[in-house]
């Protein structure tokens, strides 16, 4: 990863948190981006203590033109990117009938948009180099149903379907693209969740982070297509 450029979309969320601090002491240069300038700034402060670079980029990924600025802005700053980690993401947990129409456009936009339109954006500058890596943390719910989930299994289902085919379209360019189908993690991600879990048994952001880092230090001939990892409390088959 050494002098490699990550953009981390969700870089203040949990497993953003946790992955930055092992990208910089990789050697990697970071784009971090979130709403949260406050906490963009502390998570630039823990980059340049491991002797790396970074640079905070406040952005509504819901946003495209905002997007556009972020992927203009990394390129200003480094001239390249290498890597998207897209981390960001929220979730309602209620039944699929009480759902506000609000509620659901706030999956979409977020989860599936969202995602959609930072893998886009990227994609499209790494096409000229030939080469990068996508990594979308999709989370186990893009993969199984769960009862009281229907709007989140809806955004989630459906950045898979995109990313699979934007990794056939982006396979000739030299672009890989990984779906990490996490279980559930601990994270602030459950605070605003009114379903009740018990996190003691979730994965732990660290797991998460581990798992990305791996995927990230593969082989160049070697293609991570998808890494699923659960909570032996809680598996899907």
């Amino acid at each position: 990863m050494q002098d490699k450029v990550v953009v981390v979309v969700g870089a203040t969320g949990g497993i953003g948190s946790a992955l930055v601090p092992k990208l910089a002491e990789a050697g990697a240069k970071l784009v971090l981006v979130a709403r949260d300038v406050n906490k963009l700034d502390e998570l630039v402060d823990v980059v340049e203590d491991r002797d790396s670079e970074a640079i905070a980029i406040p952005t509504d990924i819901t946003k495209y033109e905002q997007v556009e600025v972020m992927v203009q802005k990394a390129i200003a700053q480094f001239g390249q990117i290498d890597v998207l980690v897209n981390a960001a993401g929220a979730g309602v947990m209620k039944q699929f009938n009480r759902i506000e129409p609000q509620e659901l456009d706030q999956m979409l936009d977020l989860n599936l948009k969202g995602n959609f339109y930072t893998s886009q954006a990227v994609a499209n500058v790494m096409k000229d180099r030939k080469i990068g890596h996508i990594c979308n943390v999709i989370g186990i719910l893009g993969k199984h149903p769960m009862a009281m989930a229907a709007a989140y299994c809806a955004s989630k289902f459906g950045a898979v379907g995109f990313s699979k085919c934007m990794a056939d379209e982006l396979r000739r360019f030299g672009i890989k693209v990984t779906l990490f189908y996490f279980g559930g993690i601990d994270s602030p991600f459950w605070d605003n969740v009114s379903l009740k879990v018990d996190r003691s048994k979730m994965l732990s952001p660290e797991t998460a982070a581990n798992a990305i880092m791996f995927a990230l230090s593969a082989d160049p001939q070697a293609v991570p297509m998808e890494i699923n990892i659960q909570p032996e409390s809680h598996l899907f088959f």
